[in-house]
């Protein structure tokens, strides 16, 4: 068996692990990164992959968003349909839209090209070693046969079926989530002038598009679990004839469908405390939420920004004890619950497939009415702020004030 020590032992090189990888291996230490697939231009394949506002700065930091722009990638702009009208905001293009085949090489390649960074494709972590009650390293074995690295931190970017998360104890909690998904690509739709992301909030329903590189246009419908087997019956009708029937939606008579129809049938949310003894979770091995709200990039961004944040001075010490850095740890995982805990409330919530609350018919019948409340609402959806600040007092007496400007103006009954 081969072996290997260094200060950071990521396993999973897609969006979280490589950003992670990066930002240790900047701070000074050496990282050595997993990766189960030989293939560099390997790409997660189910993936809807909008990636939030809320991870632009973390982008910034990464130095990777010019790069993803000359790849195809858009900077998103979102419009949202509902039943008192559409939300648009002021068209401040944050975050990005770029599929995952271009995404996951061009992350790759950065992590990879970074000075301090062992990239070790072709890797399957196996086993986890510890002592005294702490991970120490994690075993591997791939075509170049078995390797053991020892490290200070092993951190699983490894997925929402988290083999390091499973194997150091961090117990996932799943919470149900009643809705399937269907998505494919076309090429040859356009949006409009004004956004090239939207949504349709259908109650119980919701669908979404938005453009993408090489000319593509992502199409996805998000339906409650009970319809599942009438929409399976004839696949590609209910979805032609769902999007056939919304206002506002891209007309798919001459447009050309560049993939299969892809499906996510069951999709639980799930979360894993974010660190252990000399072990940390991030992306979606941490927090994995319906995908119809886009977070799992974002997320995936900014979780390995704050385990990096929160723990690499302490690991930069070498001299510094255990105790030290499971006190980083420690506030790694409060950080990540504090800054997600809102968001994960609220999307599984809304998961269960329920009526719209009445805080919720507020917000969103306000936005529709008022472009300045409606940029209020898209921070919130684009996870720049809590569910904390939308749900403030301040706030939602401002909804009102808009919606009740609007039925005296209108002589019109509340939402």
């Amino acid at each position: 068996m081969s072996q290997l020590a260094c200060d950071v032992a990521v396993v999973g090189a897609s969006v979280s692990g490589c950003a992670a990888a990066t930002l240790f291996a900047r701070a000074g230490l050496r990282v050595a990164l997993l990766e189960q697939s030989a293939d560099p231009h390997h790409f997660k394949r189910v993936c809807t992959h909008f990636i939030q506002p809320s991870a632009a700065p973390a982008i910034d930091r990464l130095g990777i968003g010019e790069a993803m722009l000359r790849a195809g990638g858009k900077r998103n702009v979102l419009e949202i349909w509902t039943k008192w009208g559409w939300i648009r905001g002021s068209a401040r293009s944050k975050g990005y839209n770029l599929r995952r085949q271009k995404l996951d090489p061009l992350m790759r390649q950065l992590a990879a090209s970074t000075p301090g960074v062992e990239f070790l494709p072709g890797r399957t972590a196996r086993s986890l070693t510890a002592a005294g009650g702490r991970i120490t390293g994690v075993e591997a074995e791939g075509r170049c046969g078995r390797l053991k690295v020892s490290a200070r931190l092993v951190v699983g970017a490894d997925g929402r079926d988290s083999r390091i998360g499973a194997l150091s104890g961090l117990k996932a909690t799943d919470r149900p989530n009643n809705r399937f998904t269907y998505f494919t690509y076309y090429r040859g739709l356009s949006l409009g002038p004004t956004a090239n992301s939207r949504y349709w909030y259908l109650d119980s329903s919701l669908t979404y598009a938005f453009e993408n590189d090489d000319e593509t246009t992502l199409l996805g419908v998000f339906l409650p679990q009970r319809e599942l087997p009438a929409f399976k019956t004839d696949l590609e009708g209910s979805f032609a004839r769902l999007w056939a029937s919304l206002e506002g939606a891209p007309d798919l008579g001459g447009a050309e469908r560049v993939s299969e129809m892809r499906g996510m049938l069951r999709m639980p949310n799930r979360r894993r405390p974010a660190a252990g003894r000399g072990v940390a979770v991030v992306g979606d091995a941490a927090l994995a939420l319906d995908p119809i709200w886009g977070t799992g990039c974002g997320f995936a961004m900014q979780s390995a920004e704050w385990l990096v944040d929160q723990t690499a001075e302490t690991l930069a010490d070498r001299r510094s004890p255990a105790a030290a850095l499971d006190a980083a740890l420690s506030r790694y995982r409060r950080l990540h619950r504090r800054r997600t805990g809102g968001h994960a409330l609220h999307i599984s919530d809304f998961s269960r497939v329920r009526k719209t609350r009445c805080f919720e018919r507020l917000l969103f019948s306000a936005a529709a009415r008022d472009r300045s409340f409606a940029d209020v609402v898209l921070a919130y959806l684009g996870r720049e702020d809590g569910l904390l600040d939308v749900a403030a007092p301040r706030t939602l007496l401002r909804a009102v004030w808009v919606n009740a400007g609007h039925m005296l103006e209108n002589h019109e009954s509340p939402a």
